[in-house]
């Protein structure tokens, strides 16, 4: 099909990249870019450190008090003012060090291009800290997929089998346990920080590439914002460092000066026009996925509030929509039809607050002293199932609504949550519902470049209905007498089956399984039709099958 080789023209952002080390010997995961450890600096990693500390509040050792010399200024004894060594800031870290430990992690990941079997096994390092209650923090793509999980504490060389406690995808978070007792011995959970501010000294602590013991990297704090994660395809709150931070740190905590923890290493930016960007989830992130699993006993996501806005920046524009010259908010462009109370805002309603905390024409509020931030801030800050007091601006009246927020169900998700992907085949055409994964095994980490353009376009703009739909695709035709013509016809959208919508995959299986007339007739996007005779496609299916080695017609979801 000539539509499937489009790309767009719009050139590649500087994306990014998330910071796991991978064996040399096994093949590299498909599912993240990862950091170049090349472009790393060490040179300039001592930046930022913290002040040193006036030699008045220096107490030093009997030892070297006696061998200083005594100085004659004036008449009277005086001492040279006691220099501090340049290690005296990581110095006070040392004991939380202790906590930090090497995950060693086994991954398959399955094969969405071919679903019925996962890929080849590739192994992992990266780092995490032990916190209160036994548990463990690292980074979710440090354990996606994963078959094994192992800790390695520092100084220690025993290897510990871990469990998966839970698995935040969106804040790219996840809790381990080990049972074994011993493991435990001697180990301090890392306590929590607030968050820091711009110029704070950080040190980041973990395992990268480049050697097999425990590394430290130290810097500053340049920015913090809304961010990008690059795993879960999100945007929450996160901090920018110039700390080095290069594959294996990711999962590894940033200690302040203090030596309590204001953040997780888990990405960098690596670009011929920049160096030294790295990014840190912060505490704010970090309490809210710990809370999260206490309250829930699982992971259940942040909230949104499920709506797209405008900017109310232009004058005239505030003016058309009857506000008044004090009157600040932003406009709701779209409703997300899934959302909890999507029925009590309109499309073209003023949101003016959030929790009233009142929201600028840019869609920021007051954050700090003198900084300002996006109001998503105020609804990550919530719990799955919360509600909220926003107050809104329809037809010059100001009105008030309790929503409820909830998750968001995106109609091509981000992330199957270590299900094997969905699978349906009749008569040779393989059916499989469109995910991010997906796409990215079958046209690579530029897939939001390479794929087609009808496909990216309901990526990047269509919403869901329902919970539970999903965009069914035929992913390729298994070559047959019975399928003739079609072999061409690849990642092309079912929109149909014998005149009736395809909802999801186990709609369409469910239909085609229960079909009594003579044909199957399959409506495709790009106004394509497939026609197949129902009682030969079902027995040619078995042949099929049996000739390319897989073991069932249908995933195991599909079934029940």
């Amino acid at each position: 099909m000539g539509e499937t080789k489009r790309k767009r023209g719009a050139p590649k952002s500087k994306t990014p990249e998330t910071a796991m080390d991978i064996d040399d010997a096994a093949p590299p995961p498909t599912s993240e870019p990862l950091a170049d450890a090349g472009t790393s600096q060490p040179s300039r990693r001592g930046r930022g450190r913290p002040r040193k500390t006036d030699s008045a509040n220096i107490t030093a050792s009997p030892e070297r008090r006696s061998s200083r010399h005594v100085w004659e200024q004036n008449g009277d004894a005086a001492e040279p003012p006691l220099m501090v060594p340049s290690w005296a800031s990581v110095a006070r870290v040392v004991p939380a060090m202790d906590s930090v430990v090497k995950v060693f992690c086994v991954h398959t990941e399955p094969n969405f291009s071919l679903p019925w079997q996962r890929k080849r096994q590739y192994s992992s390092s990266s780092s995490g800290f032990v916190i209160g209650g036994k548990r463990v923090l690292t980074n979710a793509h440090s354990v996606e997929h994963h078959t094994q999980v192992k800790l390695k504490k520092r100084g220690s060389e025993t290897k510990y089998l871990a469990t998966v406690l839970a698995i935040g995808t969106e804040c790219d978070i996840a809790m381990l346990t080990v049972s074994d007792d011993e493991f435990w011995e001697g180990v301090s959970p890392v306590e929590f920080g607030e968050l820091p501010a711009l110029q704070d000294a950080v040190t980041v602590v973990g395992y990268p590439i480049g050697g097999d013991t425990i590394s430290v990297t130290s810097g500053v704090v340049s920015r913090m914002e809304i961010l990008s994660y690059v795993h879960g395809s999100t945007e929450l709150l996160g901090l920018q460092i110039d700390a080095a931070i290069n594959s294996g740190n990711s999962g590894g905590p940033a200690f302040n000066d203090k030596g309590t923890c204001v953040g997780i290493a888990f990405q960098s930016l690596k670009h011929e026009d920049a160096e030294n960007i790295g990014y840190v989830i912060p505490t704010p992130v970090i309490k809210h996925f710990i809370t999260d699993y206490e309250k829930n006993g699982a992971y259940t996501g942040f909230p949104i509030i499920g709506i797209e806005w405008q900017k109310m920046e232009n004058p005239d524009l505030r003016t058309s929509m009857g506000m008044k010259a004090d009157q600040k908010g932003v406009r709701i462009r779209r409703i997300e039809p899934t959302a909890p109370d999507s029925h009590l805002l309109q499309p073209s309603d003023v949101i003016l607050s959030f929790d009233g905390v009142n929201i600028a024409n840019d869609g920021t509020v007051p954050f700090r002293h003198g900084e300002r931030i996006g109001f998503s801030y105020l609804v990550s800050q919530k719990y799955t199932g919360d509600s909220a007091l926003v107050k809104v601006l329809r037809n010059s009246k100001i009105l008030e609504f309790k929503i409820k927020l909830g998750t968001h169900k995106r109609l091509i998700p981000a992330h199957i949550k270590g299900k094997p992907p969905s699978y349906y085949i009749i008569g040779g055409f393989v059916f499989s519902a469109v995910s991010v994964p997906y796409l990215r095994s079958e046209y690579g980490k530029d897939y939001d470049f390479d794929a087609p353009v009808k496909l990216l376009d309901k990526h990047l703009h269509a919403m869901a209905e329902s919970s539970d739909e999903q965009l069914v695709v035929v992913s390729q035709v298994l070559v047959a007498d019975i399928n003739i013509g079609y072999e061409d016809i690849v990642n092309t959208q079912v929109l149909a089956f014998s005149g009736k919508p395809v909802k999801n995959l186990k709609n369409l299986a469910t239909m085609v399984e229960s079909c009594d007339d003579e044909y199957l007739k399959f409506d495709l996007e790009y106004n394509q039709m497939v026609a197949l005779q129902t009682k030969t496609a079902k027995a040619a299916t078995l042949d099929i099958l049996l000739t390319h080695c897989i073991p069932s017609a249908m995933s195991d979801d599909l079934k029940s």
